[in-house]
C-alpha cells in the first residue's frame, strides 16, 4: 500500500505564495517522477509541474516563472512553491508519484487526495 498525503493548501490574496508538500509514504521500492496536477471548477484537469529523479522539471505554461517544483529523494517528498498568486490558480491541487512497490514491479502512478488552494481578494 502506498499513500500519498498533501499539505500546504488554503487561502491566500492574489500576489501571495503557498508552499504544497506531498510525502509518499508505505512500500515503495523507487520513485521515478513525482508531479502536480490540478482542477478548477468546471475546467479539466492541468498538468502543473513534474519532477524526475534527477530534478529535470517541467512545467505549465501558465506557471512559468512563478511556480518553483523541488524534491527531496530521502524522504519521497515534492514541493511546489507557488508565488505571485494568481485568482485562476484557484484549484484543487493533486500530487503524484510513478512509483514501483518491488524492485520486479512495474512503474505505476499513485495519487494524493488533493489539497484546495484558493486565490481572492
Amino acid at each position: 500500500q502506498v499513500y500519498l498525503v498533501e499539505s500546504g493548501g488554503g487561502s491566500v490574496q492574489p500576489g501571495g505564495s503557498l508552499r504544497l508538500s506531498c510525502a509518499a509514504s508505505g512500500t515503495i521500492f523507487s520513485i521515478n517522477m513525482m508531479g502536480w496536477y490540478r482542477q478548477a471548477p468546471g475546467k479539466e484537469r492541468e498538468l502543473v509541474a513534474t519532477i524526475t529523479s534527477g530534478d529535470s522539471t517541467r512545467y505549465a505554461d501558465s506557471v512559468k516563472g512563478r511556480f518553483t517544483i523541488s524534491r527531496n529523494n530521502a524522504n519521497n517528498t515534492v514541493y511546489l512553491q507557488m508565488n505571485s498568486l494568481k485568482t485562476e490558480d484557484t484549484a484543487v491541487y493533486n500530487c503524484y508519484a510513478n512509483l514501483r512497490t518491488t524492485m520486479t514491479s512495474y512503474y505505476s502512478n499513485s495519487w494524493g487526495r488533493g489539497t484546495q488552494v484558493t486565490v481572492s481578494s
